[in-house]
């Protein structure tokens, strides 16, 4: 085996000048004088990358068919171009090899077979390849990935392929979306200390092309009818979609999150349909789980968890929400910059969060405030007082904060509000970006390394390019099969 793999290489121009460089360096008596060592890193790494190609494209041709025909998904293919040379791109830079072509007994586009069996993705990448640019599509942008690749001495990508390949890899998730993330479950367990688990939900406004043609529809129809419309969120902008559902101990302390992230769409269809999904694996083998839903006040959230999938579930409004309100209230009696103020909103939070039956006493306080005010000079100020007085009014059977403590029970919806700042606002938010496409594919994949998920994904993402082929060779009037095995 070891003279099988010497002979290979000894046959490789690549190991030969390798070879050559490294007995150079070996004879030179003072090599910082010739090349310094990080010069000689560099050189390394390009020598040994060069042999890494020979390499990969030696083994990559052996996934090529030399026959009379193929049929790969029912279909007859026949040879219609001999030894085609293509350039790939690979995670160690360009490979090059021959490889022949087949197409259908009518004619139209033909196929690869050493593309099919290898795995090889969009026509172009190595699966490894794909894999880490993908991933990094998920941290930064397109340019940043393709010189970071550079950085790294390797001949990579160039920033369009970079950008064009996760939209491209997005498509084919959304396509297989249901029963690739129903595998993922399968493959996670459930930890026997859970005792709870949370559904929370929320968005995030993202600068959106789409948002911004929507926005100038709007005031051009609303000119047109002389009236002054708005719209909902700030111009150009359009909502993106977050989920999470998270396990908890007794203590409260959370164990894992699984997280979802959705570009804009009616009603979050998407996204609930993928908690629903979340949550119902997760109570099938523990139904024992105590469920809680868990969001701010927004009613748009509310609505969704007012079905029967949540009947027995205990609906906490987020406390850190409640806090801010609650500060906005005080503000408007005593002012902004009061001192009276401040203490007093840091009263009313501790009694709201640790008293039984705080709120109720909020309330009080509150309506107590309301009835000081007074005189002109102070209508508006008390028509905001009004309105957070009205909002704990609406949410106070969702605010037994100091029960929900002693049951163990999260009071607070810093995952999802965590979620709308990584998985979107991070990425999707920076200095002068503005989307049309390509929102979703990275949401994706940053949903999948969040949850840890990544790696699992990836297989089935991979494996979905992986197609097994059968070799025809004909004999005058008969024909021979050959069943060739899909990669594993």
């Amino acid at each position: 085996m070891t003279q099988d793999i010497m002979s290979t290489l000894s046959g490789l121009a690549s190991f030969a000048k390798l070879q050559e460089f490294l007995m150079a360096r070996s004879q030179e008596g003072f090599p910082e004088a010739t090349l310094t060592f990080e010069a000689f890193e560099v050189e390394l790494g390009h020598a040994v990358r060069g042999l890494e190609n020979e390499l990969k494209a030696a083994d990559l041709s052996r996934y090529d068919l030399d026959t009379d025909a193929v049929i790969v998904g029912g279909t007859e293919w026949h040879k219609c171009l001999c030894g085609q040379p293509k350039t790939y791109q690979s995670a160690s830079g360009p490979i090059t090899v021959s490889r022949n072509l087949y197409r259908p007994a009518g004619g139209g586009k033909s196929i690869c077979p050493l593309e099919l069996r290898a795995g090889v993705i969009a026509g172009l990448y190595t699966p490894v390849l794909a894999r880490q640019v993908s991933y990094m599509m998920g941290q930064m942008t397109s340019e940043e990935t393709s010189k970071l690749f550079n950085e790294l001495g390797v001949s990579g990508p160039s920033s369009s392929s970079c950008d064009r390949l996760p939209k491209w890899l997005s498509t084919v998730w959304e396509d297989n979306r249901k029963a690739w993330e129903e595998a993922l479950r399968q493959h996670e367990e459930v930890p026997a200390e859970a005792s709870v688990v949370a559904v929370s939900l929320d968005g995030v406004m993202v600068p959106d092309k789409d948002g911004q043609r929507e926005a100038k529809a709007t005031r051009e129809a609303a000119k047109e009818q002389g009236v002054c419309k708005q719209r909902s969120g700030p111009a150009g902008y359009r909502e993106v979609g977050c989920g999470t559902v998270t396990l908890y101990d007794e203590e409260a302390k959370r164990l894992s999150t699984v997280r979802y992230g959705r570009a804009p769409e009616y009603k979050k269809k998407t996204l609930t349909e993928q908690l629903d999904a979340e949550l119902a694996s997760m109570v099938a083998v523990r139904p024992d789980l105590q469920l809680v839903a868990l969001a701010d006040g927004a009613e748009e959230n509310w609505r969704y968890f007012d079905r029967p999938a949540y009947d027995h579930a205990i609906k906490i409004v987020d406390h850190g929400h409640a806090s801010q309100h609650l500060k906005a209230a005080v503000a408007a009696y005593y002012g902004d910059k009061s001192v009276e103020g401040r203490a007093e909103y840091e009263r009313l939070r501790i009694i709201v969060r640790d008293q039984p039956g705080g709120v109720a006493q909020v309330i009080a306080e509150l309506c107590g405030l309301v009835r000081k005010m007074g005189g002109k000079r102070l209508k508006r100020r008390r028509k905001l007082l009004l309105a957070e007085l009205t909002y704990f009014k609406n949410q106070s059977d969702r605010m037994d904060y100091a029960g929900y403590q002693a049951q163990g029970l999260p009071i607070g919806s810093g995952v999802v509000e965590a979620a709308c700042k990584t998985l979107a606002t991070q990425r999707l938010k920076r200095s002068g970006m503005s989307w049309r496409d390509g929102k979703q594919a990275v949401l994706t994949i940053r949903s999948l390394q969040q949850s840890d998920r990544w790696a699992s994904a990836w297989a089935l993402l991979a494996g979905h390019f992986r197609v097994e082929v059968i070799a025809v060779r004909k004999r005058g009037h008969l024909r021979e099969l050959t069943f060739i095995q899909k990669a594993a």
